[in-house]
């Protein structure tokens, strides 16, 4: 397959490179300067990769576990030795700085790692069964078996281990899949694919299809052959699919506008204002669990909102292929308008811009606002961009009720060294989990990691990613003895 830069790249189905098409240009974030074509999948293209799914199912379910294992291990040892060509994709394609790609394709091949190690552990349990008289010689075995055809439905802004989330784990399970990459980062995906095959999955068992949005909305709703919708991206289009999709199983990751509450038994508020200057504005702010709320106990709020400003300066912007770059442009031009509409909001509306906000090209400079209040919606919404509100609170109470102040509920993060407060938040707070001691940018790829509210349904991590994908089955066996 090929992958130069301005080349012409077919969609991947039963094993082959489909070129002939109507193509859909990639360009890139940072210059708009064309990063190369792909050809778009039709309906007709989706229906037949349903059928090979379907068709394949009896054979990926009877992979042994120690060949799933296998070929999961390849994918992540493939990684590994094209770490810098996947880095580069993801620059290309996404805009994100190097520095990031390369720790995403690092946190890509933990992915498959620990996809290997769950395959290799998914079992089941022995049921007793000669528990009443009559029932001698009487036993139940559990096991989990694939569900069906997967539809992983994936975003923008991490193309490469967003994707790992939802594929290894069909495959640990034994389940077929059918790929739907962001159509501004199709790159990446089409080359994970490929890797995929290599490592010895079969041929009808994967398809990497950029489709339509309307061709995709019918594989997800229309065609009752996939049983699992595996989406990340909007909460207007993710529960808009999830209402027409009838009986599929659908998991849903839709982001967030995450807080942090900085109490001020904090012992080490530098730190904690440089982790936070990082986890805002890393890769502009385009991450579900980027820092967007901060609430700072008032005695300490002037001496960590002007910390914050002081990392923030620091950081460097820019160029996504220069190393030192750690915010770089936004996807879209038109998210760079939207981005800049709403920050004015806020000022017009009576906040006060601490620090950035300025427009270069492509690029807003990292944005500190305060004085922002409920229906901003640079406090209400989920900005997806380099933007971020510190407020203060009086008391840990009303903190609590600020960060429940929202339709989203993804992660949120809590520094304090008090064990009261720690529980109190756990209990009180409305979100997927808390992080104490660090932000809510925090993630380890092995962990449940979900929403609750508009943040979606069901967990990621690849067990919990397993467990939604297979079903229970109970054997029943009498006469033994």
């Amino acid at each position: 397959m090929k992958m130069r830069p301005g080349t012409q790249t077919g969609f991947l189905l039963c094993g082959k490179e489909w070129i002939e098409g109507e193509s859909l240009e990639v360009r890139s974030p940072w210059d708009q300067g064309l990063v190369g074509r792909v050809t778009v999948a039709t309906r007709a293209d989706a229906r037949q990769a349903v059928n090979h799914a379907v068709a394949s199912l009896r054979r990926t379910r009877a992979l042994p576990r120690w060949k799933r294992r296998e070929i999961l291990e390849d994918v992540a040892a493939a990684l590994i030795e094209q770490k810098e060509r996947f880095a580069q994709l993801i620059v290309a394609e996404a805009g994100k700085p190097v520095r990031l790609a390369r720790a995403e394709v690092d946190r890509a091949v933990f992915t498959f790692k620990t996809a290997a190690e769950e395959a290799a552990r998914l079992g089941g349990e022995n049921i007793p069964l000669d528990l009443t008289e009559g029932n001698e010689g009487r036993w139940g075995v559990m096991q989990r078996f694939p569900v069906g055809p997967v539809l992983a439905i994936t975003p923008f802004n991490f193309p490469l281990n967003l994707v790992a989330h939802k594929v290894a784990p069909a495959m640990a399970a034994g389940c077929p899949f059918i790929l739907k990459p962001a159509p501004q980062t199709p790159f990446t995906a089409l080359a994970l694919g490929e890797v995929i095959l290599k490592a010895g999955w079969p041929n009808e068992a994967l398809a990497v299809l950029p489709l339509s949005n309307a061709d995709t909305a019918w594989l997800a709703e229309k065609e009752d052959r996939v049983k699992v919708v595996s989406f990340t991206g909007s909460a207007k289009v993710g529960w808009e699919l999830k209402a027409h999709s009838g009986r599929k199983r659908v998991l849903l990751e839709l982001g967030g506008n995450a807080a942090l509450i900085v109490h001020g038994d904090w012992p080490d508020l530098d730190e904690a204002a440089l982790r936070t200057a990082r986890a805002a504005f890393g890769n502009a702010g385009q991450n579900c669990v980027s820092v967007q709320r901060v609430f700072v106990e008032r005695k300490v709020f002037q001496t960590f909102l002007w910390k914050v400003v002081e990392h923030t300066a620091k950081l460097g912007v820019g160029n996504p292929s220069d190393e030192a770059t750690e915010v770089g442009p936004l996807v879209r031009p038109g998210e760079v308008d939207r981005v800049e509409a709403w920050i004015k909001e806020a000022v017009e509306g009576g906040a006060k811009l601490v620090a950035g906000g300025e427009r270069r090209g492509s690029v807003i400079t990292p944005a500190i606002l305060t004085g922002t209040k409920p229906g901003m919606k640079v406090r209400d919404e989920e900005v997806f961009g380099p933007v971020m509100t510190i407020e203060p609170y009086e008391d840990f109470e009303q903190a609590l009720a600020d960060v429940n102040h929202s339709k989203y509920g993804l992660q949120a993060g809590l520094l304090t060294r008090d064990a009261g407060r720690m529980i109190t938040a756990y209990r009180e707070l409305e979100v997927g989990a808390l992080i104490v001691g660090d932000t809510p940018s925090w993630r380890l790829d092995s962990m449940p990691f979900g929403g609750v509210k508009d943040s979606g349904i069901g967990r990621e991590g690849i067990r919990s990613a397993i467990n939604e994908m297979t079903e229970q089955r109970l054997l029943v066996m009498a006469g033994i003895s």
